[in-house]
C-alpha cells in the first residue's frame, strides 16, 4: 500500500489521528462495528483514551492508567463469549492498514508488532475468563467473586 506520509509516529497527535481513522473504520466495519457501537457510549472519551494507551507504549509518555484485560473479558462477556480470532483478525487489518497508510518507520513497525502481541494476550485471556466462570462455585454472586 502506498505511503500518504513517509514519516515515523513520533506525537501524540500523530497517534490521536491513527487512532482516530482506525476507529472511524472499526465503526463502519460490518463484523466489528456492532460490538464497539453497542459498547462505546462516549467516543470522544474512548479515543482519547486509547491515545493515551498508545502513546504510552510507543512514546513511553505513562498517560494511560488502566485494566484492558478486564474491560475485553467484560465485552467478551457482554456477547456471551462469542468474540472469536476472526475478529481479532479484522482488528488487527483495520490497523496494519491504518498505519501503513499514515506512518512508515520504526514506531510504526512496533505499533502493529505490538498490537499482534495484545491482540493474541487479550485472546488468551478472554477465553481463560470464559473457562474460569463455568469453574466458578454457582453460589456465590457476582461481587463474592473479587474476593478469590
Amino acid at each position: 500500500m502506498k505511503q500518504m506520509n513517509e514519516r515515523d509516529i513520533e506525537t501524540r497527535d500523530d497517534i490521536f489521528n491513527i487512532v482516530s481513522q482506525f476507529y472511524t473504520k472499526v465503526r463502519k466495519e460490518k463484523i466489528l462495528g456492532p460490538i464497539f457501537n453497542q459498547v462505546i457510549k462516549n467516543w470522544d472519551e474512548h479515543l482519547d483514551r486509547l491515545t493515551d494507551f498508545w502513546e504510552t507504549n510507543l512514546l513511553f509518555v505513562a498517560n494511560y492508567k488502566g485494566n484492558p484485560i478486564r474491560v475485553h473479558q467484560k465485552v467478551d462477556a457482554t456477547f456471551h463469549g462469542n468474540i472469536t480470532e476472526k475478529h481479532f483478525g479484522i482488528w488487527l487489518n483495520l490497523w496494519f492498514a491504518t498505519i501503513d497508510k499514515l506512518h512508515t518507520g520504526e514506531k510504526a513497525e512496533t505499533a502493529k508488532r505490538r498490537a499482534r502481541k495484545m491482540s493474541t494476550h487479550l485472546h488468551i485471556k478472554m477465553y481463560e475468563s470464559r473457562i474460569s466462570q463455568k469453574t466458578m462455585c454457582p453460589f456465590l454472586n457476582e461481587n463474592d467473586n473479587d474476593i478469590f
